[in-house]
């Protein structure tokens, strides 16, 4: 099992641009890329995803057990010949002290060799104690090479390239010039997701071509091969008992924050996913639930606006009680209507409340919620009193909601709705700006599927 493991000496150093680059550049070259993001993550996955042609599975050490991250990268390593985990923040930030869920800490549990991409604008002698001091931090940790980015041009890499081999010994692997051409736009919480950036795919292809022509891509082949042996991926369980179910789930450039390894737990648990589009669809497909994911619903509020027959459909066979489950962007689509810099867009109404997008984060980074006993599916006993860790990334806020309106969880760390609450539940619905992982911890995707079959509703 071939891996390479992205990091970066802090953020914003390039790293995910590179990643998509190598991604794309080494499956032109006949490798099978299996990509992975660390931490909770959707808008970078989606980007390594298509540069790969392989769904992007996030490891997340806050929310995930080694054994299960160990099991989820050999599993879906089967097909691959070879795998990139790219890294977020820098290679030793994390949440505490000992640095338990740092890049490096993720590194060494995969047993995968570090590539160090470092921002090199403006350095010269100064990036030799830099890779010094991240070499000698932990010994456990091997940094195989480095990819100098954003240079100023040859004479710069030059400079670099002596300052390096003289001071470190660290191999070079490869040296990128600056160059806007190559850049993902950006709006808040990263960049651009690319089920909405327009000419997607000509973009990946430039970046790789950049990258295939300024990175030694057989060096960091020769890299790859030695990572250590992964324990064999278990089995994705069987499916459960009972008739299968046909759950609709919005994916189009509005909505397009799924994790793959929920889709693939949806899947085992018995549910056929059948794709439609909220900004173009008529009418909805005959399914027994819904699913609505985050996205960025307000940038795309008038189209979404403008579909009024789906909007209709939705609301009514909510209301008449068609099992739905909706995360952030999903919540603020199901709300009255969104507000966003001095506009407003009508939405399907069946949330009593309105949305309004801020310029700052109202939540964002990892929660802990405590379920009350109100939401709508079935709680296995294991979970009763459990806290179920999940995060939430929104620039919006629940506004003039009504106040009979009750919540699946309390929250114990983190905003959700309005700080103590979140998991709106209406009828069969429920909808939080919680993004929930289909985890050990927390089989979400099972009991969903479980109360659509209990509900046996066709819309």
């Amino acid at each position: 099992m071939s891996r390479l493991f992205i990091s970066a000496a802090h953020k914003s150093s390039g790293k995910t641009t590179v990643c998509i680059g190598l991604c794309a550049a080494l499956r032109a070259r006949g490798e099978v890329v299996q990509p992975f993001k660390k931490g909770p993550d959707y808008i970078d996955p989606l980007w390594l995803g298509l540069a790969a042609g392989r769904p992007c599975y996030s490891l997340d050490a806050y929310l995930m057990g080694a054994d299960e991250i160990r099991a989820q990268v050999a599993r879906a390593m089967r097909e691959a010949t070879l795998g990139i985990v790219e890294g977020n923040k820098g290679l030793y930030d994390g949440l505490d002290l000992e640095g338990s869920n740092s890049n490096a800490a993720m590194a060494a549990l995969l047993g995968t060799p570090v590539v160090l991409v470092i921002d090199a604008r403006g350095m010269t002698r100064g990036i030799a104690p830099l890779i010094l001091g991240y070499q000698a931090f932990d010994r456990n940790i091997r940094i195989a090479g480095v990819i100098l980015n954003q240079l100023g041009g040859s004479r710069h890499e030059a400079k670099l390239r002596a300052v390096i081999e003289h001071y470190t010994g660290v191999p070079v692997l490869g040296a990128v010039q600056h160059d806007e051409r190559v850049t993902i736009p950006e709006r808040h919480l990263g960049l651009v997701p690319s089920n909405e950036a327009e000419g997607a795919c000509s973009r990946i292809d430039e970046i790789a071509a950049r990258i295939a022509a300024q990175v030694d891509l057989d060096r960091l082949r020769a890299i790859s091969r030695q990572a250590a042996p992964l324990q064999s991926g278990e089995p994705v369980p069987g499916a459960a008992g009972g008739p299968p179910v046909r759950i609709g789930i919005a994916r189009d450039a509005a909505f397009g924050f799924y994790y793959p390894g929920d889709l693939d737990a949806l899947r085992s648990a018995g549910a056929e996913l059948v794709g439609f589009d909220a900004l173009h669809a008529e009418h909805l497909p005959k399914v027994d639930g819904v699913f609505i994911g985050g996205g960025f619903p307000e940038a795309h509020m008038e189209a979404l606006a403008a579909n009024t027959n789906l909007r209709s459909e939705l609301h009514d066979a909510i209301e008449a009680g068609l099992p739905a489950y909706a995360e952030c962007g999903g919540l603020m689509y199901l709300a009255r209507g969104i507000e966003w810099n001095g506009r407003r867009a009508e939405m399907v109404g069946v949330i009593p409340a309105d949305i309004v997008m801020h310029r700052r984060p109202v939540g964002r980074g990892y929660v802990h919620l405590r379920e009350t006993g109100r939401g709508p599916w079935p709680r296995p006993h294991s979970v009763h009193a459990a806290l179920i860790h999940a995060h939430e990334f929104h620039y919006s806020s629940v506004e003039n909601l009504a106040p009979d309106v009750e919540f699946a969880y309390e929250v114990e760390r983190g905003h959700g709705i309005d700080g103590r609450h979140d998991g709106i539940v209406h009828k069969n619905l429920l909808a939080s700006f919680a993004h929930l992982r289909d985890v050990a911890g927390n089989p979400w995707a099972r009991r969903f599927v479980d109360f659509v079959r209990s509900c046996g509703h066709a819309a």
